[in-house]
């Protein structure tokens, strides 16, 4: 069985979250912390198990731009320089129905590495 098709797919950037609507009604909204951490990228998932890299300092991160590719997918630009990966209909679906166990293992993944959400900040004094 294939994943539905959105009908209604919105950001909203104050929230920083997109909002998926299918035509059964169903609606979902998904932080876009959630969308960049679980990006489907090689930059990010690797090219194989174990090979995941864990991004960290995202929680402030937000949407440039969102893109169709094909009837398939979106393309998700982030404010980050991240913009790569597609996010096929059934990845989304399966993120927005499971999102409380996602949030839970990246903040899992997150503590155990000793990492932030926060985005690090560097101070550069000259002398």
């Amino acid at each position: 069985m294939s994943a539905p098709v959105p009908n209604r797919v919105h950001y909203h950037k104050q929230q920083r979250a997109l909002e998926l609507g299918y035509p059964d009604g169903e609606r979902f909204e998904l932080p876009v912390e959630l969308l960049r951490v679980y990006s489907p990228s090689a930059e990010v998932r690797g090219h194989g198990p174990g090979d995941e890299v864990l991004q960290t300092g995202k929680r402030h991160v937000g949407l440039l731009d969102i893109t169709q590719a094909g009837r398939y997918a979106l393309k998700l630009h982030f404010d980050d320089g991240h913009d790569t990966g597609l996010y096929t209909w059934a990845y989304l679906y399966d993120m927005a129905r499971h999102q409380e166990d996602w949030w839970a293992d990246y903040l899992a993944r997150v503590e155990r590495a000793g990492a932030s959400r926060e985005p690090s900040t560097i101070q550069i004094h000259q002398v």
